[in-house]
């Protein structure tokens, strides 16, 4: 019996592939691989993977997705081996947070800068 054979029996001979739905927070990241039916979507496999379900309700409902980076919908179909990408929302502005980068990359080199005295 072949790979794709097994495969098939094991799912109940449906037609159908894994894709792996990944989340990543500051200082963890959560990898399930999930099977879909041919057909299924983000929403699909992101229910399966059971990863929304685990998050804060404040979060939760910000949540977006990308497939392999790209912004996707939740009702894309998807294809084996696709990579679904649970997206949180920014906590914090980028521009503002290099403006903040630079006014402290400045005020050291100002302290630096100064002779003791």
């Amino acid at each position: 019996m072949s790979a794709g054979e097994r495969r098939s029996a094991a799912h109940g001979e449906q037609e159908g592939f894994h894709v792996e739905v990944v989340f990543a927070w500051p200082g963890q990241a959560h990898f399930r691989r999930v099977w879909l039916s041919a057909g299924g979507t983000v929403s699909e496999a992101v229910s399966l993977s059971g990863l929304l379900q685990r998050l804060p309700p404040e979060v939760a409902g910000d949540i977006t997705y990308a497939v392999f980076g790209r912004p996707a919908e939740a009702g894309r179909t998807l294809l084996p081996g696709d990579r679904v990408e649970m997206l949180r929302g920014l906590t914090v502005d980028p521009r503002e947070a290099r403006r903040r980068r630079a006014r402290l990359r400045a005020a050291g080199r100002s302290m630096k800068a100064k002779p003791p005295g």
